[in-house]
């Protein structure tokens, strides 16, 4: 057991320290000591070394030992290489059944700059607030919002990147400008700079995010057939009125009626962009907030075939609601078949149809006349053949001789009236030629 009565703290603040901190030790097997750990790594409770933050993932200030001093970043955002903070890549993706769009807000822009005003102090003093936007990107592009008042030997290109003693480099800021026009100064002075958003949280398609929670009744949607994407942003200075720090909600809605860089605006109830201090809402309407298009946006018109050619053009939905992504096809020009070739396609087949018929009208009625003739031949045959008992003779008149009973079987030709009564009649009678048997004495005729 070891017991310690005192303990002696070099380089702290009036030579004491209130706590103890726990820090990583080196490496070196030679030596005991601690290191500092590089930037976005934590210390490993077992093993006292410095070990990296998973991706997309930030080291949290002030963090607890172990793998919980790395907070995961929020949805639509990812990790710096420092694993210091979380940004958004302008790449957003929201899948809802089996739906999936793909935003590319880096059409618009990295910063976006709202002046609001004017308005008067009690002298009669004009100023506008002016809001600096960052939407996409890490710590190197900020927005940067200046203080001029106390420093005017700064240009005013120096005032623009930020340059100036009392710059707030932030994703969000907002500053005070008083025009020079009434003054007497060369340029507007820029003051009270703040600033509103420090972290990024996350992109989503929701209405709230953790603690915040946005109005939509703010911005009303004027059609639904695209989401809007809020970015929701948190400042972890605290305020009188905000003890937990200032909130901000970026709602990114598609407008096809407005440029790329489109425009901002804040809630009309609300013309200082915020309602109680404490959460800022702003709307962007860009046609850069559409979703990229895809094959699905695009439709294919056939046009009239001339000359044995075709033309296929290609159009946008209308209206259109996406922009980048896949590019509309170019116009085609395809072989094809007019009216022309189907008359003669049709005239081909009529005529080879006629002739076909002509043809099996012909075999069938020669085929007919054979079994006609075969039939007459059977019945005749049939007729001489008579069994009668008793009977030396068929029909024998008086004084007929026996040789005279040697009929001469005449056949003759029907006419064509005749010919078509007989194909018509329903009985049997009428399928048979005019049979005539002559003898010497009499004539028998079967019809």
């Amino acid at each position: 057991m070891a017991r310690i009565y005192s303990i002696s703290v070099t380089n702290a603040v009036d030579g004491v320290s209130s706590t103890c901190q726990a820090c990583a030790l080196s490496t070196q097997v030679s030596s005991v000591t601690c290191v500092p750990c590089p930037p976005g790594h934590y210390i490993d409770e077992n093993t006292s070394q410095c070990t990296e933050c998973p991706l997309n993932s930030y080291l949290v200030s002030h963090a607890p030992l172990g793998p919980d001093a790395c907070k995961p970043c929020g949805p639509g955002s990812k990790s710096d290489k420092e694993r210091n903070s979380c940004y958004s890549d302008c790449l957003f993706t929201h899948t809802e059944g089996n739906v999936s769009l793909t935003f590319d807000f880096s059409l618009i822009g990295s910063v976006g700059t709202l002046m609001i005003g004017p308005s008067f102090t009690s002298k009669g003093t004009k100023y506008f607030h002016h809001f600096n936007i960052s939407l996409c990107g890490g710590q190197d592009h900020l927005a940067a919002c200046t203080d001029n008042v106390t420093d005017l030997t700064f240009t005013d290109q120096q005032r623009q990147k930020g340059e100036g003693a009392n710059a707030v480099k932030t994703f969000i800021c907002q500053s005070t400008i008083i025009p020079a026009t009434g003054r007497g100064f060369h340029t507007a002075l820029s003051s009270q700079s703040i600033n509103l958003a420090d972290t990024f949280l996350g992109a989503s398609v929701e209405t709230k995010l953790g603690e915040i929670k946005m109005k939509p009744e703010l911005f009303p949607p004027t059609s639904k057939r695209v989401l809007d994407v809020n970015f929701y942003y948190k400042s972890s200075d605290s305020t009188s009125s905000c003890d937990s720090g200032r909130s901000v909600v970026v709602t990114l809605r598609c407008n096809p009626e407005k440029s790329i860089k489109g425009d901002l605006s804040v809630p009309s109830q609300c013309p200082a962009g915020t309602c109680d201090g404490c959460t800022y809402q702003f709307l962007w309407e860009s046609s850069g907030a559409c979703p990229t298009c895809k094959e699905q946006d695009f439709h294919q018109i056939e046009g009239a075939c001339k000359g044995g050619q075709q033309d296929l053009l290609y159009m946008w939905n209308e209206p259109k609601l996406c922009t980048g992504g896949v590019a509309i096809p170019e116009k085609k020009t395809l072989a094809c078949n007019g009216m022309e070739f189907w008359i003669q396609l049709g005239a081909a087949l009529g005529t080879f149809t006629s002739v076909l018929l002509v043809f099996l009208i012909c075999y069938f009625w020669k085929k007919n006349k054979r079994l006609e003739y075969k039939y007459s031949r059977l019945v005749i045959s049939a007729n001489k053949e008579c069994d009668m008992p008793g009977a030396d003779s068929c029909a024998v008149m008086e004084g007929e001789t026996e040789g005279d009973m040697e009929d001469e079987v005449v056949f003759t030709k029907p006419s064509l009236l005749h010919k078509l009564k007989a194909m018509t009649s329903k009985g049997t009678d009428g399928m048979f030629e005019n049979v005539q048997l002559n003898n010497h004495s009499k004539a028998l005729v079967w019809s």
